[in-house]
């Protein structure tokens, strides 16, 4: 009899064979931001998780956390369901009385106006005070010189956002943390693969933080991990993540012993949220992680592509510069407006999006204007000129292993089209 189990691997093999095509098609020309990066063997994890029925936090969520050490080279990783909660996690225990130099309510934390809500709700969640700086036009990360410069009284951190995957000046921003006895922690959400100096991000700060977002270098559906070579930190995540209770921590032992009387399963020790992944995301990790350098590979070599083809309308548009020394992951493909371009941003992605080409802003421009901000107390340092430009006059469009030669082709042709049609090319 064929086993059942067999069939079922499979089933999802041949499903994935006769659907999953995303191929460009010229006769209904679609590029997408972004396309799925996993397949039958995710499929085929996911479904086992679930045919055992353990399918909450376990083995699975483990061997992840265990996988993206390794890959990383460092000595603690707290996986959680998204990279918004890693954020969160990471601020969170910072700010946890049980921390060693915790930040305090009050505390100013330097961040970048170009970057994405949940960079800046945790510090807000937690009482602390955002100090919004610009940002370098040519890289779209944090200026350091302006971190210099928003310095103050209560600075306690810096929270450098490495956009797209482009990693931040780290040796401008390591020199301005241990000159100036701050925190760094870095928010590598985009910025998977990446690395600066030959050092993978998020290895410089005091934590870090990646997302494993459906449209990110590697997903695990939803999904994030929050890795730090601080021991008494990452225990704190550890608790932190789920109830406050023990049940996760390597020295359950430091615990147990100075509450004996109270049931190891159910002794609660600080606050707590859930912020757990599934076993499912974790089976879904472990086959994605393996598969993370060659998808970088392809982002590398399509973004290359797009600088050459674009290169002959350099006058009026310009690439994200990768940062000296960084070795750039591209999660998307940023494009910016040069002020001798005679037309907007929104009539260029018009044009785009009428030709079947997704577009978007870049994360969510310049966090100070953004409404909410006006709701909580924050600090911003000059007048965020550059930031804004981004916000008015620049977009990304999709940069990842979906997009084929002859897609990449077509978006070439669509951009030469537009500028022929306005006497500029």
């Amino acid at each position: 009899m064929t086993d059942p189990r067999a069939k079922i691997a499979e089933g999802i093999a041949e499903w994935c064979r006769a659907n999953h095509d995303y191929s460009f098609d010229p006769a209904n020309p679609v590029v997408r931001l972004h396309e799925p990066t996993f397949g039958a063997e995710e499929i085929d994890a996911a479904v086992e998780c679930l045919l055992t029925t353990r399918i909450t936090m376990g083995p699975k969520v483990k061997g992840f956390e265990a996988d993206f050490k390794a890959h990383l080279g460092t000595t603690n990783a707290t996986m959680v369901n998204s990279g918004s909660s890693a954020n969160l996690l990471a601020i969170a225990a910072l700010a946890n009385p049980e921390t060693r130099d915790a930040l305090r309510p009050g505390d100013e934390v330097i961040v970048p106006a170009l970057s994405w809500s949940t960079t800046v709700w945790p510090l807000v969640q937690m009482g602390l005070v955002p100090v919004i700086v610009d940002i370098d036009r040519d890289t779209l990360n944090i200026d350091p010189n302006e971190v210099e410069r928003a310095i103050g009284p209560k600075t306690r951190a810096v929270m450098p956002v490495h956009v797209y995957g482009n990693p931040c000046d780290m040796d401008a921003l390591t020199d301005i943390c241990q000159r100036r006895g701050l925190t760094l922690i870095e928010d590598g959400c985009e910025a998977l693969g990446a690395s600066y100096g030959g050092t993978p991000v998020c290895r410089f700060g005091r934590v870090g933080t990646f997302s494993f977002y459906y449209s990110h270098h590697i997903t695990t559906l939803e999904g994030g991990i929050c890795v730090s070579d601080d021991f008494e930190l990452a225990e704190t995540m550890r608790i932190l993540r789920a109830h406050g209770w023990v049940r996760e921590v390597e020295d359950k032992k430091r615990w147990t012993d100075r509450y004996p009387d109270i049931h190891e399963r159910f002794l609660f020790v600080n606050l707590g949220y859930n912020l757990r992944a599934t076993d499912v995301q974790g089976a879904f990790g472990s086959v994605q992680l393996p598969k993370l350098a060659g998808l970088v590979r392809q982002r590398q070599a399509l973004a290359a592509y797009w600088r050459d083809a674009l290169a002959r309308f350099r006058q009026f548009i310009a690439p994200q510069e990768i940062t000296p020394k960084g070795d750039h992951s591209w999660m998307s493909f940023a494009i910016k407006l040069e002020p001798a371009a005679p037309f907007t941003s929104a009539e260029l992605m018009g044009w785009l999006e009428k030709a079947g080409i997704e577009t978007r802003p870049i994360i969510c421009g310049n966090v100070a204007r953004q409404p909410g901000m006006k709701l909580y107390p924050h600090r911003a340092v000059g007048d965020l000129a550059r930031a804004d430009a981004i916000m008015d006059r620049a977009f990304s469009i999709g940069c990842h292993q979906g997009v084929d030669d002859a897609a990449r082709a077509y978006v070439a042709e669509t951009f030469a089209r537009f500028f022929a049609a306005r006497g500029l090319a």
